[in-house]
């Protein structure tokens, strides 16, 4: 070999091992680069991790208190989450112990799921507690859901005694004295209701039916007016008072007299009759944002939008006052 070749081959060698060493370090280079980019997520995942867990530890802490879990139930029950609320009682008195607090939820949850004579069974292990008027007052609600309105009316009565502020228990009661055909003595309990809670949809609703059966129908309609009730509700009112004019109740102001049966046929006298559609809608599944609380975890839970009307003395009474 010649001067000159050798010197190519040289050159040739040269260049090769140099683009041997640029690839080796590309790939070098390229390696650290996806090493790196693997650490990034990683790291990226640790940190939602570690942000579930405190999210987790944080909901905890939120229901660490008996207190607060009452509270959290008692809301869901507003919200109409009935069944839901079942399920979390269950856990409340696995870790505080049973109360008269957490049987009287319990005693409304029954009821407003149909479950009556568990709900009677429960309202009844209130008596002789400091709750014992929500007693009396769940055992009325079942008493005139089964239609014996002057058993109702007295247990009404018994739990009036006890809580004589209740708006919606004065309301019950007024309404129960009319179903029971004792028209005159529904005016009281009917007045106080409304001037106690006069925002409230049931108080009104229930006023307006009396005035319409003691044949003050210029005065319902004011009222109906102005508290702006749709048509629909103006209607639904008129129609009770046809049906218990038809059933025979006592004319407003008789004495003396035994008040005859009334029509079978029930009919709303709360929030019911506020709404447009009076159909009640099919029972419905209606997301929770209450997962995670207690250890329960729950992606939705049933909630009966109507489930008042089948258990309470009227369709969407309340347990406690609350609109």
């Amino acid at each position: 070999m010649n001067t000159l070749d050798f010197s190519m081959c040289a050159h040739r060698a040269g260049r090769l091992l140099a683009c041997t060493v640029a690839t080796a370090a590309a790939m070098a280079i390229t390696g650290c680069g996806a090493l790196k980019d693997q650490y990034a997520a990683s790291a990226d995942a640790q940190q939602r991790a570690s942000a579930e867990a405190a999210a987790d530890t944080k909901a905890g802490a939120a229901v660490d208190t008996k207190a607060t879990y009452l509270k959290l139930v008692e809301q869901m029950q507003k919200e109409g989450l009935w069944f839901a609320s079942l399920a979390h009682i269950d856990a409340l008195e696995q870790r505080w112990g049973i109360s008269p607090e957490s049987t009287r939820m319990r005693a409304d949850a029954l009821r407003q799921t149909g479950q009556a004579a568990l709900s009677e069974q429960a309202y009844k292990r209130l008596m002789g507690t400091p709750l014992e008027g929500a007693g009396y007052r769940g055992l009325g609600l079942l008493a005139g859901a089964r239609g014996s309105y002057s058993e109702a009316i007295q247990l009404l009565k018994q739990a009036q005694r006890l809580t004589p502020t209740d708006a919606l228990l004065l309301s019950d009661l007024g309404y129960a004295s009319l179903r029971a055909g004792q028209i005159a003595d529904a005016r009281l309990p009917l007045m106080q209701a409304l001037q106690l809670r006069p925002d409230n949809a049931q108080a009104q609703s229930n006023l307006a039916l009396y005035l319409e059966v003691t044949d003050q129908g210029e005065q319902a309609s004011k009222l109906m007016e102005a508290n702006r009730m749709s048509d629909a509700a103006r209607a639904a009112v008129r129609d009770a008072a046809r049906q218990l004019r038809a059933g025979g109740a006592v004319p407003f102001g008789a004495t003396g007299a035994s008040p005859a049966p009334l029509a079978a046929r029930p009919f709303p006298n709360t929030k019911e009759l506020a709404r447009e559609d009076l159909s009640p809608p099919p029972l419905m599944l209606k997301a929770s944002r209450w997962s995670g609380v207690g250890g329960i975890r729950t992606a939705s839970q049933l909630n009966p939008s109507v489930a008042d009307a089948a258990v309470s003395l009227s369709p969407n009474s309340t347990s406690r006052g609350t609109p």
